[in-house]
Order: C-alpha cells, then structure tokens, then sequence
C-alpha cells in the first residue's frame, strides 16, 4: 500500500504514530477485557472498523495541516489505486467463495481428499485436505469451518488426540491462507508491494515446500490410531472450479479474470447438478460481498490513516529506527544488508500481528515501511512480499486469541492454547523461513 507521494520529504516524528498506538490499544485493550470476562471471541467484540475511528480522528487533530488539507489527504489515502485494487479483489474472492460453497464445492472437495487419505494416515492426511481446500478457497477460517467437523469425528473414532487433530487441521489451513493466490493477505501482500501473485507464489514455495514436508513427516510419526471413514461421493464436477482457478493464477491470468472465471464456473456447476437459479445465484455473489465488508472498509480506513501518518512523518520515523538496526546488525560495514533488511520487515509484521490478531490487518499496516524497506535494500518485490505474508500467517496460527484457534477449539471443545501448542507447520515455517532469509545466497 503506497501512500500519495508528498511534495517534500516528511521530517521523522514519533508524535504521528500516535494515533496508530490508539488503534491498537483499544483493539487490544478491548479484547483483553472480554477474555477477563470469559466472553467467547473476546479479540473480535470491538470491530476493527469502530476501533480504528478514534485513531483517524486523532491523526486528523494533531496534523499541522490545514482541517481541510488533512481530510483530502486522509481520502486521498483511501483512494489510491492499490487500496482500491485490493478491495475489488477481495470481493470477488468473497463472491467466489461464496458461490463454490453454496453450489457444493467446499463438500465435493473434501469429499474427494477424505477418498484419497488411507487410514493410518489421518494426521497428515488431514493436514493435507486442509491445506489443499484453504489454497483453493483462499481463506484459513473457510476451511476450518467446514473441515473441522469432519476431523472431529474422525478423531473420536480413531481415538486421536483432539488437540493434535486441531493442530494439524490448522496448519494445513495457514499452509493455504499463505500460499493461495486468492487468499486476502496475498492480495493485502502483492498489492502493498507491487508484485504479481504468481511471482509471490513461486516465491513462496521456496519456503512452504520444505516447512510443509517436515510438518508432514511430524504429523505421521506422532500419528495414533486409525479409523475406516464411511465411502464419500465424490462429484469431481464441483471440484472443477478450484483446480481452475488454481491453474489459471499459477499461470499469470490477471486475477481479476481469474476469480470472475471461478466465480463463474461455480455458478455454472450449480446450474449443472442443483436446482439452483440465476437468482440464487446472485444472493450468493452478493453474501460473498458482505463477507468482505469488514476487511473492506478496514483496508480503506488504515489506506487514510497511513496516508496521515506519512505526510505528518510517521512512518519515517519507523525506517529511521529500522535503518539504524538494519545498519547495525549488517554484516557489510557501513551500509545495511539485503538480509538485516528481510528480518526488520519480518519483525514488524510479526509485531503488528501479534497485536491486531488479524495477519491481513497486519500486512496493510505494515506494507508501507515494508515497501520503503524493500526498495532501500534491493529487496524483490517479490520476497518483501512473500515475507510479509509469511511472518503474518506463523503468528496468526499461534496466537491462542486469534480467529482460527478460537473456532477450532469451540468445535473440538478444547482450549485455543492447546490448538494452537500442536501447530507445527506455523512452527517449523518460521524455523525454515528465519533459517532461508540467513542463509540464502542473494545475487
């Protein structure tokens, strides 16, 4: 996400981040007293869109700008083409979920991984369906809603432990939120930093295969237990649309047709094997729409912050504290590396997630210094890209009060920590992505 270049530089100021630390006060401050109170979802009480009005206004009062000047500065960080770009891209990934859920898809395509997993093989196998349905759906909450159901049951039959089920359906699922290129913190990551999705997918995989394949190496030592699971039917049909989707972003289609094309092709499945009309059809698109909306308006709301918070020299302030690390823990004396550079980016999308428990809020608010970052220390668009949304989704798998944990233990009656204690493939990236930042060759 880049904000309108200014006319002049701004001047480092700590003052104009502060409305920043208000939204994540109250963010945080909120959730923090609903999980005192034993509420359930305690972090997601507080809408992020509500909690972020008093820091708009705030970055508004203390602008030396004029009230007016500000406020066009403030749309015109709404505005901008990437802002704009991202949320047409995040309601046509909403409607395509949407309509492939309604006309069957979701269930055909678990349908079609639970036929193929042999019985003492269910943890991996589990982590598998999960990741593949999340890398087609393009959102980790999407897959555990409707995975987790089925994994619990399994369990209870083969007599798994609950919390290492959870863990595995959970890592498949962040194996997806970060990999699919239709996923909104791929579209929040390549947006921000300028790079087309297929090349933060190839990227990605340098990462996501070797962490993927030790996860499943763990999942099926620790295996226990094995279970018959009742013969599925199978209508590969409804699968197409994914598998389509897939092939067509991995090939470089403009992702705008891409998702229109899925959004289509599911239709055309329910037309096919549903009495399922063309008005259905719409309400469907239109669901997948306000699915979107609070992400949506959220995406716009922190594209006017960030714009207030760099022309009043925020965000500058940030790359300057940034820089003097980078600059320091540099192994080339004098200048900063490439690789300190990567680690600064990593730990800030980090930090910020840990704080707003949301990776795709995460990568907006971080996309800006991270940009800066990447163009100062000849980092790829690419890898600034893939790192962010890495180091977004490992924090997001781990923290015990984000979205996922939460709806997987009230599915599986367990508590978030001991969810989230058993996602290894979180975990084991982190591991494998810090290890591949240090020790990659850079040309």
């Amino acid at each position: 996400m880049t904000t309108p270049t200014q006319t002049t530089a701004p001047k480092a100021s700590f003052i104009a981040l502060l409305p920043l630390f208000l939204f994540l006060a109250l963010f945080i401050g909120a959730g923090v007293y609903f999980q005192s109170q034993g509420v359930d979802f305690a972090f997601y009480q507080l809408p992020s869109v509500v909690a972020i009005l008093p820091a708009i206004i705030l970055a508004i009062v203390i602008s030396k700008e004029k009230l007016n000047q500000s406020i066009e500065t403030f749309i015109g960080g709404i505005g901008h083409s990437n802002i704009i770009a991202m949320c047409l891209i995040y309601l046509l990934a909403g409607a395509f979920a949407s309509v492939a859920k309604a006309t069957g898809g979701v269930d055909a395509t678990v349908a079609l991984g639970l036929s193929l997993v042999p019985s003492n093989l269910l943890l991996p196998g589990f982590f598998v369906i999960a990741a593949f349905i999340a890398t087609a759906m393009g959102t980790s909450m999407g897959t555990i809603a409707a995975v987790a159901p089925i994994a619990l049951g399994v369990a209870e039959e083969a007599h798994i432990d609950l919390a290492l089920m959870a863990g595995a359906v959970i890592s498949g699922a962040l194996f997806g939120d970060n990999l699919s290129i239709i996923s909104d913190t791929t579209i929040a990551a390549t947006r921000t930093q300028g790079c087309e999705m297929k090349d933060k997918f190839r990227e990605n995989l340098i990462f996501a295969i070797p962490a993927s394949l030790i996860t499943l190496v763990v999942f099926t030592l620790v295996g226990q237990g094995q279970a018959d699971v009742a013969p599925q039917e199978i209508d590969f049909l409804k699968v197409v649309p994914y598998l389509t989707i897939l092939v067509l972003a991995v090939a470089g289609l403009n992702v705008f047709v891409v998702l229109t094309v899925g959004i289509l092709l599911a239709g055309i499945t329910g037309f096919a094997t549903l009495e399922y009309g063309l008005i259905q059809f719409g309400k469907d698109i239109y669901t997948g729409f306000s699915n979107m909306q609070e992400i949506f308006i959220l995406s716009m709301l922190v594209g006017g912050l960030a714009a207030l918070m760099q022309q009043q020299g925020g965000l500058a302030f940030v790359s300057k504290q940034i820089e003097k690390l980078i600059v320091r823990f540099s192994s080339a004396k004098g200048e900063a590396s490439t690789r300190a550079s990567e680690l600064g980016m990593a730990g800030i999308v980090a930090l910020t997630n840990t704080c707003v428990a949301n990776n795709t809020v995460s990568i907006v608010v971080s996309g800006d210094i991270a940009k800066d970052l990447a163009e100062k220390h000849e980092v790829t668009p690419k890898r600034a890209a893939s790192i962010l949304d890495i180091f977004s989704c490992i924090i997001q798998g781990l923290i015990p009060y984000g979205a996922q944990a939460l709806l997987i233990a009230s599915t599986f009656g367990i508590s978030p920590l001991q969810a989230v204690t058993h996602a290894w493939y979180c975990m084991i990236l982190a591991v494998v992505a810090i290890a591949i930042v240090v020790l990659r060759k850079r040309h």
